[in-house]
């Protein structure tokens, strides 16, 4: 059934061809294991995972590299309660229970479990808070960021520009981020970025709409 769903979407939307595509590669060359690789990570790295749900991502990063801190943003309010639950007593985490952004204000949420967004619709709904970027890092100064993983179902075309124009992409030396694909224009704002992040990093490797990385180039 969900086979013929799949395919019923690619044949009445043929744009998200590029995703189903992407995604089989994935499937077929293990994308797990290059996404989830973190052995290298030096001791006391810097880590932000912006889209911490309920801090899975954390734990394999905890469980790669015990010695470092992780930045979690979290905007769902029963999310971000969550994790400070769960994390509570370790100080290697950091909740942040607000989105980043580009400009302050407040951002309306659909309620989608681990698929919540600001851009794609749902039923339900809840407002969670928006800090700019470039306040985050001057209220939170950073020595430097080793790892950064992005998943905000829509807000990295909104967010990416933002940490590019104010200069703060060039602080994370490793980027893993997943571009959504809600609407055909996507796939134009995603070159653009990427356009863009080749000026201060290279691309590693990439599954178009599921998962790709980026690493600061060394010279």
């Amino acid at each position: 059934m969900a086979s013929l769903k799949k395919w019923l979407d690619r044949r009445r939307n043929p744009w998200k061809g590029v995703f189903y595509d992407a995604f089989k590669r994935w499937r077929r060359e293990n994308g797990p294991a290059r996404l989830y690789d973190y052995a290298g990570l030096p001791a006391g790295a810097v880590v932000l995972d912006i889209g911490a749900f309920r801090g899975e991502w954390s734990d394999l990063v905890l469980a790669a590299q015990p010695d470092c801190t992780i930045h979690a943003f979290e905007p769902h309010p029963g999310f971000a309660k969550g994790l400070r639950e769960k994390f509570a007593g370790d100080a290697r985490v950091i909740v942040h229970d607000f989105a980043l952004g580009s400009e302050p204000g407040t951002l309306r949420l659909s309620d989608a479990g681990d698929a919540s967004s600001g851009v794609a619709a749902h039923e339900r709904a809840f407002e969670a808070q928006i800090v700019p970027v470039h306040q985050f890092f001057a209220d939170t100064p950073l020595p430097r960021i080793d790892l950064a993983k992005l998943n905000i179902e829509g807000g990295e075309y909104d967010l990416l520009p933002a940490l590019i124009a104010g200069g703060q992409i060039a602080a994370i030396a490793r980027l893993q981020v997943q571009f959504h694909l809600f609407e055909p224009g996507f796939a134009a704002l995603r070159d653009s970025i990427r356009h863009d992040l080749d000026k201060t990093h290279d691309c590693v490797w990439e599954y178009p709409f599921v998962w790709e990385e980026w690493q600061r180039q060394t010279s």
